[in-house]
């Protein structure tokens, strides 16, 4: 169907009083949106009564505070999961300065560094190293053993078997 005098004029009715393309295209019927927005562009029918979308407020109302939220008071620990948890004692290493810098340190030295390495008295353990990148003592700082997997009672398997039945 053809773009008559009549359709026309019709068209540019709608789309001064703010009809969609889509909505334009179903009252005059034959035509699709497209169809109306390329007639509309060759038209130079650009400006508008109103709009074809409701505007939008541009105030948006503040979110209400949240209530704060209270600390729970501390769950009770049993005494084999307390004793199961704390980890082994951090043994003390007195850390006074070390013989190597980073020009003198080799490939057999410890290199645990001491000190603040932005201070010129930064240095290193330099103590003599059987594997690894550290001496005996701060290999044990370093490498912390696994802890000890405690044993599983029978109500606890009970409990986590319930959890996937």
């Amino acid at each position: 169907m053809g773009w008559t005098d009549e359709r026309v004029e019709l068209l540019k009715k709608l789309w001064q009083e703010g009809l969609s393309a889509s909505q334009i295209a179903k009252q005059l019927g034959g035509v699709t949106r497209n169809a109306v927005i390329g007639k509309v562009h060759r038209l130079g029918l650009s400006g508008r009564a109103a709009p074809s979308k409701p505007a939008r407020t541009v105030f948006k109302a503040p979110r209400p505070a949240r209530p704060a939220v209270a600390p729970s008071a501390p769950r009770r620990i049993s005494e084999q999961t307390a004793l199961a948890v704390q980890p082994a004692p951090v043994r003390y290493i007195d850390e006074t300065p070390g013989t190597a810098t980073v020009l003198t340190l080799g490939a057999h030295m410890c290199k645990w560094p001491i000190g603040d390495p932005s201070l010129d008295s930064f240095t290193f353990c330099g103590r003599r190293v059987d594997a690894g990148p550290y001496c005996h003592e701060h290999a044990q700082v370093a490498y912390q053993p696994p802890q000890a997997k405690k044993k599983s009672s029978a109500a606890e398997l009970a409990r986590s078997l319930r959890r996937y039945l």
